[in-house]
């Protein structure tokens, strides 16, 4: 049986990043808005005190804050030809669980995506030529200028340390001269860069390049935000990414958004409660609220009059499937929309060893970095190089944990004496400079039902269909030597170069950053939700997250997954409640 519950304006499907910031400014409107988490209740001062929240074996290798694969996983194969199977342990992503979601065990890393990347397809269609007929990048269907607000806003939000290198169009010094341009300073200034970040620095000047600053949630000092809530100063002690921060360090939605949004009398939270579908209305035009299930099995069904899903990009992609919102991709005819385009990243890098320096990398923080941009985005001419996109280049020092960081050089042996013998000599003196690329969509690589698998409830697992494509291939190979180029340059004794090479393995760490599935656009035919972020099915669903990419950017993407976010709730709020409806005409 399943319980109908009274209405609310708005439920949203899912509560880290992105349903804090619905939430939050939606209230303030004054809508009654209800969240329901999949995972627990997290908080700073019970879920992350500095006793324990240095774990290493709790929340790195048993994944204490990561989505249980026995409770729901994804299946993977490289291409049609193969037979998904399940992901029985995260390896190369590592999806969030609870209130926060991932916004909780990121590193802070925070940038702004170019105006270029908002309009891949028409920008490089125009100045390369026609792009091959199997990239199926496309247009956001909104621009830079459009979110450049709603960028400003979340950084002052999050209290972001940085150096700015585009202020109102004027090219500041020590900043990014390839950024767009900014409103405003950074609300903070960068943090203290360590010995690895001024070797980089030095090197990359050597070249030419234009070194900077990484934007970082991890802060500088002590921050009030918009909201009243206070930050504190970054201790550098290098727990970020898989873990909570217990020091008030690290912006994150506990520390930026909730203690606020749980004071207000039209917020409701529930935790411990799984959304098996979005339901819809007889004639299909609207959704009418969505059905969960708690830990007890018990079933409700929540009515709203909009709908937002909230959840992880994965998550987001398999609940539209389940619930028949718009038509599946079919790769074979290229028609459909949902599970279309699913990128990743392309890492690579290289390491350098030092004999007498010390990097100390245990004095890390997640965003402690400095980054070159000469080769991300279309800040090149790729004119004969078979490839768009790139990505940039950065020395960050995000701590070297002692359980998790083993670096030796080439030709040690894997383990025994030997092996001991290196990690000792080498610990401490050992730095990374990393090449973080950009994921053009490729026809191939989608999301859809696998039809073999299902999760406790009964219902298909999402399948992922993915591999690296000859774009990938080319742009790594094309910055790769870069990056070593630059890790050459550093005065170390040797340094080993991380190729990407092979296909896409699903078990070694990369990157959280999974990306498309639910894509905005401008046309129907070909994107899930519009330049507002609304289905094109159902008016008043509304889609949040890095699966509206329609490509991915060599950038991190939570600052524009937030921008996003607070795009659409203004056009909810100033627009669509006023009178509902598609605020886009196909």
């Amino acid at each position: 049986m399943t319980n109908h519950l009274p209405k609310v304006d708005v439920v949203l499907v899912g509560f880290g990043w992105t349903g804090a910031i619905y939430a939050e400014k939606l209230t303030a409107a004054g809508m009654e808005v209800l969240a329901l988490e999949r995972g627990p209740w997290r908080d700073t001062p019970k879920d992350f005190a500095t006793t324990f929240a240095q774990d290493e074996l709790r929340y790195y290798w048993r994944h204490g804050m990561f989505q249980e694969t026995s409770q729901s996983t994804v299946t993977f194969r490289n291409n049609g030809a193969q037979t998904a199977l399940p992901m029985r342990h995260w390896g190369s992503f590592l999806p969030g669980n609870g209130v926060g979601g991932s916004g909780v065990h990121w590193n802070g890393q925070t940038y702004r995506f170019l105006p270029s990347d908002f309009v891949a397809k028409s920008h490089n269609a125009e100045r390369y030529g026609p792009l091959p007929e199997d990239m199926t990048i496309q247009d956001y269907g909104v621009t830079y200028e459009e979110l450049e607000p709603h960028f400003d806003y979340f950084e002052k939000i999050c209290g972001i340390c940085g150096t700015a290198g585009n202020l109102r169009g004027d090219i500041q010094k020590g900043g990014n001269p390839f950024e767009g341009p900014r409103s405003d300073e950074y609300p903070n200034p960068p943090m203290e860069m360590t010995f690895s970040q001024d070797r980089f620095e030095a090197a990359a000047r050597e070249m030419g390049l234009n070194p900077f600053p990484v934007p970082s949630a991890n802060m500088s000092r002590a921050y009030v935000n918009p909201l009243g809530l206070q930050l504190a100063p970054c201790t550098y002690c290098g727990f970020c990414e898989k873990y909570g921060c217990g020091n008030y360090a690290k912006s994150s939605p506990q520390t930026t958004i909730i203690p606020v949004l749980m004071q207000r009398p039209n917020f409701t939270l529930r935790t411990d409660s799984e959304v098996l579908s979005v339901e819809k209305s007889a004639d299909g035009t609207r959704a009418t609220g969505v059905t969960y299930v708690d830990t007890s099995g018990e079933r409700f069904f929540q009515p709203a009059e909009v709908v937002v899903l909230c959840a992880y990009p994965l998550e987001n992609t398999r609940l539209m499937l389940l619930s028949e919102i718009g038509t599946p991709y079919d790769p074979q005819t290229g028609e459909g929309v949902v599970g279309k385009n699913y990128c990743y990243q392309v890492m690579s890098g290289a390491t350098v060893f030092f004999d007498e320096e010390y990097t100390n990398g245990f004095v890390g923080a997640g965003a402690l970095g400095m980054a070159v941009d000469e080769y991300n985005g279309d800040n090149f001419d790729h004119s004969g190089l078979g490839f768009i996109g790139g990505g940039y280049i950065a020395c960050y020092t995000t701590n070297a944990r002692p359980i998790e960081s083993h670096p030796v050089p080439d030709g040690v042996p894997g383990w025994g004496s030997e092996w001991k013998q290196s990690v000792r000599a080498n610990f401490l003196k050992t730095t990374t400079v990393g090449v973080h690329g950009a994921s053009m969509a490729h026809r191939s690589n989608y999301l859809d039902l696998d039809p073999t698998y299902t999760d406790r409830h009964g219902r298909p697992l999402l399948r992922m269909t993915y591999d690296f494509t000859l774009n990938d291939r080319r742009l790594t190979a094309h910055i790769t030597p870069v990056a070593e180029e630059i890790a050459r340059g550093m005065g170390g004794r040797e340094v080993n170069v991380a190729e990407r090479k092979g296909s896409y393995d699903s078990m070694p760490y990369q990157t959280t950053h999974n990306t498309g599935g639910t894509i905005m656009g401008n046309d129907p035919q070909t994107s899930v939700c519009n330049r507002y972020c609304q289905s094109w099915d159902l008016h008043n669903l509304f889609v949040a997250g890095a699966g509206l990419f329609p490509q991915n950017a060599g950038y991190n993407p939570t600052g524009t997954v937030a921008a996003l976010a607070y795009w659409t709730v203004a056009a909810i709020i100033d627009q669509y409640m006023a009178d509902p409806g598609s605020l886009v005409q196909a």
